[in-house]
């Protein structure tokens, strides 16, 4: 049902000209658990050059052996979290978003997982891995968060807040869910 929502319609490009912006592509890791889907972030490292501490998705910059933006994320989930490209189906890609500080011109891409799985964590990126329900985003408990020179959404869930271009991202995807497939209530 996801794959058929994301393949009807065709993913916003931004063009960015300014080469003071780079590409990167992320994945957005869904998977089911106890029948409902649940979406994969990482908490990032501390050693990384960029968004320290953040909770993000698996993914990171455009280098020059990538063929395809696809192929940026599912090598990117490969050295971050060990997801072998095989093993993600992807479902399709949401529009791109910019990141403010970090001038990233990021393409997310949503894959299916499968679950459970013996992910292999890059100690020098990844610290952790957070899985969140999906329907956990539904919940209109959305909050603006400001930081860094960004005002936008962000989520908690158990102390761990996502912000930035990964709420953005989030945020749209559930935009283009809504109403279209059934996300059981959040239980409180």
């Amino acid at each position: 049902m996801i794959h058929s929502i994301l393949e009807a319609r065709k993913p916003k490009a931004i063009e960015m000209d300014d080469p003071s912006y780079r590409h990167a592509a992320v994945l957005v890791p869904l998977f089911k658990s106890d029948g409902q889907y649940q979406v994969l972030f990482t908490k990032r490292s501390n050693q990384v050059e960029e968004h320290k501490g953040q909770i993000s998705f698996p993914g990171g910059g455009v280098e020059e052996e990538d063929r395809t933006l696809e192929e940026t994320a599912l090598r990117e989930s490969f050295e971050e979290v060990g997801l072998q490209k095989e093993d993600v189906s992807i479902l399709g890609q949401l529009d791109d978003t910019l990141t403010v500080a970090s001038r990233f011109v990021i393409h997310p891409f949503v894959g299916l997982i499968p679950f459970p799985y013996p992910f292999a964590l890059s100690a020098a990126e990844v610290k952790r891995i957070i899985q969140i329900p999906l329907d956990f985003f539904s919940e209109p408990s959305h909050h603006l968060f400001r930081r860094e020179g960004y005002t936008g959404p962000s989520f908690d869930y158990e102390g761990d807040v996502i912000w930035g271009a990964t709420a953005l991202i989030m945020e749209h995807l559930l935009e283009l869910l809504k109403g279209k497939i059934s996300l059981p209530p959040v239980k409180v």
